[in-house]
């Protein structure tokens, strides 16, 4: 064998030689997630990761990344293949919606309940992408309700229901609601600066009442139980969530909550992006149902932002200007991404407008509105 033919073999046995048209395009589009993690700053903790899961899973024969389930031992998955057992299970999206309640406050939402009325229209994109998606013949009934539900700008939901009613469609599911949840700096503001005038953006909202301990620790329990007792299939969502969130409000377990809110959040958003990155493989994720679920999935989120700001005009109106419709945005589920940026449009036409806890109201609204929404949809379809 001469020198030649020992290169030749070498480029044989390369990824060079291996990869085709469609890693090569997945490998772009995670260049440009790079991009916005790192220079832009668009959710870099959700973006990066997934960005990189994207990247490693589309390097020829790299062996990070097979369906455990397809393999004859799980443990010949690749390292993110073995991850993505947790999403796969909804391990990930429960432990997730756990760490989220650690973190969030519901005061806001308790102190001003309107909020419910906004986070409830901000999921009207829910329910336009499953009638459009269901008027197509290339989806069944149940994997348009689990398409329907990226509109909620919900990743651990998404990935839920998608598992529960359309496992083939967990991947390109996964990767539209976590993808656009990143991009919320990017699509939102668009949309809030063409549905609202400058006056109703400089309106300013007066200060929430104080709310009580005993409040925010009934409020977990009661909320658990009647969303349980009232769609069932949605236990594992709520009750995370809930839990995390008395963890939090309890005030005996300091050490508990202090892990749900860093150790646990920190180590479930590291595997559950990379694995939900790797799962867009350029054979599987370049093909026309997949981009219908992508583009359905973008339709979505802008009808739920929608909805929102419209709710929140006509509530503008009816008060008289006491409430500023940009918090309506809000009302999709991505906690606090969606609150920071009606926040920032708040203060783009006055410096002193601080909108933040006000759209925390209608933001954790909408996580239980989602929820919601995914149980109601498995009570009928599964």
């Amino acid at each position: 064998m001469d020198f030649l033919e020992i290169l030749s073999e070498l480029f044989q046995q390369s990824g060079f030689a291996q990869m085709t048209w469609q890693s090569g395009v997945m490998i772009l589009i995670a260049f440009v997630l790079f991009y916005l993690a790192i220079k832009k700053k668009f959710e870099p903790m959700l973006l990066l990761p997934i960005a990189f899961g994207i990247f490693l899973s589309n390097m020829p024969s790299g062996g990070v990344f097979e369906y455990f389930y397809e393999m004859e031992h799980w443990y010949d998955a690749g390292v993110i293949g073995v991850m993505y057992a947790g999403v796969k299970s909804s391990l990930f999206p429960c432990l997730m919606f756990l760490a989220v309640g650690a973190m969030t406050d519901f005061g806001p939402l308790i102190a001003n309940p309107i909020s419910l009325l906004l986070g409830a229209a901000a999921q009207l994109g829910i329910y336009c992408a499953f009638i459009f998606a269901n008027s197509l013949s290339i989806f069944t009934p149940q994997q348009a309700a689990a398409i329907g539900i990226i509109g909620g700008a919900d990743g651990p939901t998404a990935i839920y229901i998608a598992n529960n009613l359309a496992p083939e469609l967990v991947a390109p599911i996964a990767v539209a609601a976590y993808s656009y949840m990143a991009l919320i700096p990017m699509i939102q503001p668009p949309i809030m600066r063409a549905l609202t005038t400058k006056k109703e953006r400089k309106i300013k909202m007066k200060q929430l009442r104080k709310v009580s301990q005993t409040e925010k620790i009934i409020f977990p329990i009661f909320v658990a139980t009647l969303c349980i007792l009232l769609l069932p299939s949605v236990a594992p969502l709520i009750g995370m969530l809930m839990f995390g969130n008395l963890l939090r409000e309890s005030g005996v377990v300091g050490r508990l909550s202090d892990v749900a809110q860093n150790a646990l959040c920190n180590i479930i958003t590291i595997m559950l992006g990379l694995s939900v990155g790797a799962t867009a493989q350029g054979d599987v994720f370049l093909r026309p149902q997949t981009l219908a679920i992508i583009a359905m999935g973008l339709a979505a989120f802008c009808c739920s932002t929608v909805g929102g700001l419209l709710l929140g005009k006509l509530l503008c109106f009816i008060t008289k200007g006491k409430i500023n419709p940009l918090i309506g945005s809000a009302g999709v589920s991505a906690v606090p991404m969606a609150a920071r940026v009606a926040q920032t449009e708040g203060m783009k036409e006055d410096r002193t407008n601080f909108l933040l806890m006000h759209a925390m109201g209608p933001n954790v609204a909408g996580v239980i509105g989602s929820a919601v929404a995914a149980g109601f949809f498995m009570t009928i379809f599964r």
